[in-house]
């Protein structure tokens, strides 16, 4: 199974220790300026998911959304959303952790590719 979005073992343990404290997650990765191009994690009931976004997949049971502008650009690639050290967007919950969630990618196979394309 091709997935749109993956996480690395870091960040699938931040997501865990952020559920404990604020129940369930969601991702969302606007495209805009600054904090927008990055991973943003919210309290799932208070983000409320637009028209134009993209549900890519889950990772640690958590959706992750993406503006279909931004999704646009970066269908041809997975998602692989990591953590570093450093202050993320000032809204996402994970920089009172002093961790920040960072985006990653990779060109899909032409296999992977020929599968996706018979997603619906």
């Amino acid at each position: 199974m091709v997935r749109r979005v993956e996480a690395t073992p870091v960040a699938l343990e931040l997501i865990e220790r952020l559920k404990s404290k604020h129940g369930p997650l969601l991702f969302h990765q606007s495209g805009g300026c600054c904090d927008g191009s990055s991973p943003m994690c919210f309290p799932r009931d208070e983000f409320m998911v637009g028209d134009h976004d993209v549900l890519l997949g889950e990772i640690g049971e958590t959706p992750f959304y993406i503006h279909e502008k931004q999704y646009d650009y970066w269908k041809h690639t997975q998602l692989i959303i990591d953590v570093v050290d450093g202050r993320g967007g000032m809204f996402s919950l994970e920089g009172v952790e002093g961790k920040r969630f960072l985006g990653r990618s990779r060109v899909f196979t032409e296999e992977e590719r020929e599968t996706l394309k018979h997603e619906t």
